[in-house]
């Protein structure tokens, strides 16, 4: 390649750089209308996903100065939104864990990014916006020169087909795993039509664990009544198992139910779940009551959770 075409791509990469961060608004001194500038919502996103990540780990993650991260880290301390806690292992480690309010303002964040995304897409058709992600994906793999790049999960807002994958991977999984018969995807069949044919995005949601574009999990958040939302169709992929997407689509269920006001969340599941079992326990749901049935097949125990706000 000749000097003057290197300077062409340059040029054009350059081109690129400043359409992205116009059309984004990254140049913005707050980034979506939100309280916080851009490298603010970026420390939030990682303190979201990586629960008890060390300080030095984020100045390496994102190439920060480790004083003007500690300086953020600061604010956010005095706004009560982290909180520092010794690892059990190593008393002279601190890792950094959001508080019940910072996962609400990360929450929000990554609301309001979905949101204006969406709007951008939207005006797009099916050809266009899948050129346009397949071109993101190759500027991202092709640049990145991170080769032990850990696998990180976005735990993101459903959209199209997504509640059709719910419906077709749990119906396999629990018949594979556990036996469930068919009457278990009808089940999980209904409850997502209704979520769809009556979803309030104020008071109801679903959230889809999502590893390079591939659906590894998912939550749903639905209302029951004014003071009580209902936890459902719970699960994580066999692949994904063991990078903590459970807990982190447990959480984004209550973080969401406390902001839309519920004073509870209920949840029924079978006695042979026991991974769930114990994520629902590590979040504070106790067992309140338990039934045997035999709706998918073989006799299961049945068991109602309640956590209280």
């Amino acid at each position: 390649m000749t000097e003057n075409q290197i300077i062409e791509k340059v040029l054009a990469v350059r081109q690129f750089n400043r359409f992205y961060t116009k059309e984004f608004g990254f140049l913005r001194k707050r980034i979506l209308g939100s309280p916080y500038a851009l490298v603010e919502a970026r420390i939030l996103y990682e303190l979201a996903t990586h629960d008890g990540c060390k300080a030095a780990d984020i100045a390496s993650t994102l190439e920060l100065d480790p004083g003007y991260l500690s300086r953020i880290l600061k604010k956010f301390d005095t706004n009560g939104l982290v909180t520092g806690k010794q690892n059990p292992d190593d008393g002279r480690c601190i890792g950094l864990f959001l508080t019940e309010t910072g996962k609400m303002e990360a929450a929000k964040l990554a609301d309001i990014a979905n949101t204006d995304i969406a709007a951008r897409l939207k005006k797009l058709g099916d050809k266009q916006l899948q050129e346009v992600v397949t071109a993101m994906n190759t500027i991202e793999t092709t640049l990145d020169t991170n080769a032990n790049k850990q696998t990180t999960a976005i735990i993101r807002s459903h959209r199209p087909g997504d509640i059709g994958w719910v419906v077709s991977s749990q119906g396999k999984f629990y018949a594979e795993a556990f036996g469930f018969n068919e009457n278990f995807e009808a089940l999980v069949a209904r409850i997502a039509a209704d979520f769809i044919s009556d979803y309030n995005p104020k008071t109801e949601h679903c959230w889809i664990a999502d590893i390079n574009g591939q659906n590894m999990g998912s939550i749903f958040l639905v209302r029951e009544d004014a003071d009580t939302a209902k936890l459902r169709l719970f699960y994580v992929d066999a692949e994904a198992r063991g990078l903590g997407l459970g807990k982190k689509l447990v959480d984004e269920c209550i973080t969401f139910a406390k902001r839309a006001e519920y004073k509870r969340i209920t949840l029924y599941t079978n006695a042979v779940l026991g991974t769930a079992r114990h994520i629902y326990e590590k979040a504070g749901f106790h067992l309140i009551s338990e039934d045997e049935h035999t709706d998918f097949g073989d006799p299961q125990v049945g068991q109602n959770w309640v956590l209280e706000f």
